[in-house]
Protein backbone atom coordinates (compact mmCIF):
# COMPACT_ATOMS: atom_id res chain seq x y z
CA UNK A 1 0.00 0.00 0.00
CA UNK A 2 1.49 3.33 -0.85
CA UNK A 3 -0.18 5.77 0.55
CA UNK A 4 -0.16 6.19 4.34
CA UNK A 5 -4.19 6.13 4.91
CA UNK A 6 -7.53 5.89 4.01
CA UNK A 7 -7.64 9.80 3.34
CA UNK A 8 -6.62 12.14 0.89
CA UNK A 9 -6.57 16.09 0.32
CA UNK A 10 -5.84 16.72 -2.82
CA UNK A 11 -5.07 20.75 -3.78
CA UNK A 12 -4.33 22.08 -7.65
CA UNK A 13 -3.84 26.22 -7.90
CA UNK A 14 -1.76 28.56 -9.28
CA UNK A 15 -0.21 31.60 -7.48
CA UNK A 16 0.04 34.98 -8.68
CA UNK A 17 3.53 36.37 -9.86
CA UNK A 18 3.61 38.91 -6.88
CA UNK A 19 2.93 36.15 -4.33
CA UNK A 20 4.99 33.27 -5.35
CA UNK A 21 8.09 33.73 -3.23
CA UNK A 22 5.98 34.13 -0.36
CA UNK A 23 4.10 31.18 -1.33
CA UNK A 24 7.26 28.95 -0.95
CA UNK A 25 7.73 30.50 2.29
CA UNK A 26 4.62 30.07 3.61
CA UNK A 27 3.88 27.00 2.49
CA UNK A 28 7.12 25.17 3.47
CA UNK A 29 7.52 26.78 6.77
CA UNK A 30 4.15 26.99 8.17
CA UNK A 31 1.71 26.16 6.22
CA UNK A 32 2.26 22.39 5.30
CA UNK A 33 4.38 21.40 8.95
CA UNK A 34 1.21 23.15 10.81
CA UNK A 35 -0.98 20.70 8.51
CA UNK A 36 1.21 17.23 9.19
CA UNK A 37 0.80 18.60 13.12
CA UNK A 38 -2.83 17.55 13.20
CA UNK A 39 -3.95 14.85 14.74
CA UNK A 40 -4.46 11.88 11.72
CA UNK A 41 -2.61 13.91 9.50
CA UNK A 42 0.28 11.98 8.18
CA UNK A 43 2.32 13.33 5.38
CA UNK A 44 2.06 16.39 3.14
CA UNK A 45 3.83 16.70 -0.35
CA UNK A 46 4.03 19.60 -2.90
CA UNK A 47 4.60 19.33 -6.49
CA UNK A 48 5.14 21.75 -9.51
CA UNK A 49 3.84 21.21 -12.80
CA UNK A 50 6.03 19.90 -15.68
CA UNK A 51 2.70 19.86 -17.83
CA UNK A 52 -1.14 20.87 -17.59
CA UNK A 53 -2.46 23.39 -14.93
CA UNK A 54 -2.66 24.71 -12.29
CA UNK A 55 0.95 25.13 -11.47
CA UNK A 56 1.06 23.48 -7.94
CA UNK A 57 -0.56 19.95 -6.57
CA UNK A 58 -0.56 19.44 -2.96
CA UNK A 59 -1.40 15.93 -1.56
CA UNK A 60 -2.11 15.40 2.18
CA UNK A 61 -2.40 12.06 3.10
CA UNK A 62 -4.61 11.45 6.71
CA UNK A 63 -5.53 8.32 8.51
CA UNK A 64 -9.49 8.43 7.46
CA UNK A 65 -11.80 11.11 6.02
CA UNK A 66 -13.41 11.29 9.37
CA UNK A 67 -10.00 13.63 10.25
CA UNK A 68 -10.86 15.54 7.76
CA UNK A 69 -14.13 16.35 9.04
CA UNK A 70 -13.06 16.29 12.89
CA UNK A 71 -12.87 19.45 15.39
CA UNK A 72 -8.68 19.46 15.25
CA UNK A 73 -8.90 20.14 11.37
CA UNK A 74 -12.05 22.21 11.28
CA UNK A 75 -10.50 24.51 14.04
CA UNK A 76 -7.27 25.25 12.45
CA UNK A 77 -9.53 26.14 8.77
CA UNK A 78 -11.63 28.45 10.91
CA UNK A 79 -8.35 30.25 12.86
CA UNK A 80 -5.97 30.74 10.02
CA UNK A 81 -2.48 32.33 11.04
CA UNK A 82 -2.01 36.04 10.00
CA UNK A 83 0.37 34.41 7.21
CA UNK A 84 -2.28 32.13 5.84
CA UNK A 85 -4.68 34.47 5.39
CA UNK A 86 -2.24 37.03 4.03
CA UNK A 87 -1.17 34.35 1.21
CA UNK A 88 -4.34 32.28 0.39
CA UNK A 89 -5.24 35.81 -0.82
CA UNK A 90 -3.37 35.20 -3.45
CA UNK A 91 -4.29 31.72 -4.79
CA UNK A 92 -5.87 31.50 -8.35
CA UNK A 93 -7.30 28.82 -10.36
CA UNK A 94 -8.32 26.60 -6.73
CA UNK A 95 -9.48 23.16 -6.66
CA UNK A 96 -9.93 21.35 -3.76
CA UNK A 97 -11.38 17.78 -3.06
CA UNK A 98 -11.45 15.90 0.48
CA UNK A 99 -11.06 12.40 -0.46
CA UNK A 100 -11.74 8.49 0.62
CA UNK A 101 -9.04 6.64 -0.92
CA UNK A 102 -11.13 3.66 -2.83
CA UNK A 103 -7.72 1.91 -4.07
CA UNK A 104 -4.07 2.27 -3.44
CA UNK A 105 -1.58 0.23 -5.03
CA UNK A 106 2.47 0.04 -5.58
CA UNK A 107 5.45 -0.43 -3.55
CA UNK A 108 6.41 3.56 -2.58
CA UNK A 109 6.33 6.71 -3.51
CA UNK A 110 7.61 8.51 -6.91
CA UNK A 111 9.65 11.88 -7.56
CA UNK A 112 6.67 12.28 -10.87
CA UNK A 113 2.79 12.19 -10.42
CA UNK A 114 0.70 12.46 -12.90
CA UNK A 115 -3.04 13.71 -12.10
CA UNK A 116 -6.08 13.16 -13.69
CA UNK A 117 -9.42 14.95 -11.98
CA UNK A 118 -13.09 15.14 -12.94
CA UNK A 119 -16.58 15.24 -12.12
CA UNK A 120 -19.41 13.16 -13.32
CA UNK A 121 -22.79 11.54 -13.05
CA UNK A 122 -22.82 10.16 -9.78
CA UNK A 123 -24.80 7.27 -11.37
CA UNK A 124 -21.82 6.48 -12.96
CA UNK A 125 -19.55 6.13 -9.91
CA UNK A 126 -20.18 2.27 -9.61
CA UNK A 127 -18.84 1.59 -13.00
CA UNK A 128 -15.90 3.74 -12.98
CA UNK A 129 -14.73 2.54 -9.53
CA UNK A 130 -15.22 -0.94 -10.89
CA UNK A 131 -13.23 -0.58 -14.35
CA UNK A 132 -10.37 1.65 -12.59
CA UNK A 133 -10.00 -0.79 -9.46
CA UNK A 134 -10.70 -4.09 -11.40
CA UNK A 135 -8.51 -3.85 -14.52
CA UNK A 136 -6.59 0.00 -14.82
CA UNK A 137 -4.64 0.63 -11.88
CA UNK A 138 -3.38 -3.20 -11.35
CA UNK A 139 -2.25 -2.44 -15.36
CA UNK A 140 -0.57 0.61 -14.85
CA UNK A 141 1.59 -0.64 -12.07
CA UNK A 142 2.88 -3.28 -13.93
CA UNK A 143 3.85 -0.36 -16.11
CA UNK A 144 8.14 0.30 -16.03
CA UNK A 145 9.03 2.98 -13.46
CA UNK A 146 6.30 3.02 -11.98
CA UNK A 147 5.60 2.92 -7.85
CA UNK A 148 2.11 3.09 -7.25
CA UNK A 149 -1.12 3.91 -8.30
CA UNK A 150 -4.47 5.82 -6.60
CA UNK A 151 -8.18 6.42 -7.30
CA UNK A 152 -9.90 8.90 -4.29
CA UNK A 153 -12.88 10.16 -4.46
CA UNK A 154 -14.55 13.58 -3.24
CA UNK A 155 -16.98 13.88 -0.24
CA UNK A 156 -19.00 16.50 -1.86
CA UNK A 157 -20.05 17.47 1.27
CA UNK A 158 -16.92 17.98 3.60
CA UNK A 159 -14.66 19.47 0.07
CA UNK A 160 -17.72 22.53 0.26
CA UNK A 161 -17.60 23.02 3.82
CA UNK A 162 -17.34 27.31 4.30
CA UNK A 163 -14.59 28.08 6.22
CA UNK A 164 -12.67 31.28 7.40
CA UNK A 165 -9.66 30.33 5.04
CA UNK A 166 -11.71 29.30 2.49
CA UNK A 167 -13.48 32.47 2.53
CA UNK A 168 -10.43 34.20 2.46
CA UNK A 169 -9.33 32.86 -1.18
CA UNK A 170 -11.32 32.60 -4.52
CA UNK A 171 -14.20 29.48 -4.61
CA UNK A 172 -12.63 26.82 -5.43
CA UNK A 173 -13.96 23.43 -7.86
CA UNK A 174 -14.48 19.95 -6.45
CA UNK A 175 -13.28 17.67 -8.75
CA UNK A 176 -15.50 14.33 -7.73
CA UNK A 177 -12.92 11.64 -9.03
CA UNK A 178 -8.93 11.93 -8.57
CA UNK A 179 -6.55 9.76 -9.93
CA UNK A 180 -2.96 9.85 -9.69
CA UNK A 181 0.12 7.82 -10.54
CA UNK A 182 3.91 7.99 -9.12
CA UNK A 183 6.60 7.17 -11.21
CA UNK A 184 10.58 7.44 -11.06
CA UNK A 185 10.86 9.46 -14.83
CA UNK A 186 8.21 12.12 -16.29
CA UNK A 187 8.81 9.72 -19.57
CA UNK A 188 6.84 6.62 -17.87
CA UNK A 189 3.71 9.69 -16.13
CA UNK A 190 3.39 10.89 -19.78
CA UNK A 191 3.59 7.05 -21.27
CA UNK A 192 0.43 6.13 -18.59
CA UNK A 193 -1.39 9.34 -19.27
CA UNK A 194 -1.14 8.60 -22.71
CA UNK A 195 -2.57 5.34 -23.17
CA UNK A 196 -3.88 3.39 -20.08
CA UNK A 197 -5.62 7.10 -18.74
CA UNK A 198 -5.87 9.03 -22.09
CA UNK A 199 -8.66 10.93 -23.52
CA UNK A 200 -9.87 8.34 -25.10
CA UNK A 201 -10.34 5.66 -22.16
CA UNK A 202 -11.37 8.23 -19.74
CA UNK A 203 -14.08 9.42 -22.04
CA UNK A 204 -15.02 5.79 -22.04
CA UNK A 205 -15.31 5.71 -18.52
CA UNK A 206 -17.94 8.60 -18.74
CA UNK A 207 -15.17 11.62 -18.44
CA UNK A 208 -14.71 13.31 -21.34
CA UNK A 209 -13.42 16.49 -19.53
CA UNK A 210 -10.76 15.15 -17.42
CA UNK A 211 -8.10 17.46 -16.96
CA UNK A 212 -4.33 15.97 -17.09
CA UNK A 213 -1.31 17.60 -15.48
CA UNK A 214 2.45 15.98 -14.42
CA UNK A 215 4.13 16.77 -11.61
CA UNK A 216 7.56 16.85 -10.03
CA UNK A 217 8.04 16.55 -6.44
CA UNK A 218 9.19 20.42 -4.18
CA UNK A 219 8.68 19.21 -0.68
CA UNK A 220 7.68 16.63 1.37
CA UNK A 221 6.77 16.14 5.02
CA UNK A 222 6.03 12.97 7.10
CA UNK A 223 4.35 13.71 10.35
CA UNK A 224 6.29 12.50 13.47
Amino acid sequence: MSLSGAGVIAIWNDITDEGRANFYEWHDREHIPERVGIPGFLRGRRYIALSGTPEYFTLYEVQNKSVLTGADYLTRLNSPTEWTTRSVQHFRNTARSLCDVEMTLGAGSGGFIGTVRFDCDPAQDRGILETVSGSILPDITKSPAISAAHICRADEGASNVKTAEQKGRAANMVPRWVLLVEGATQQAIEHVLSNHLSPAVLDQLGAPEAMHGIYQLQFDLVGS
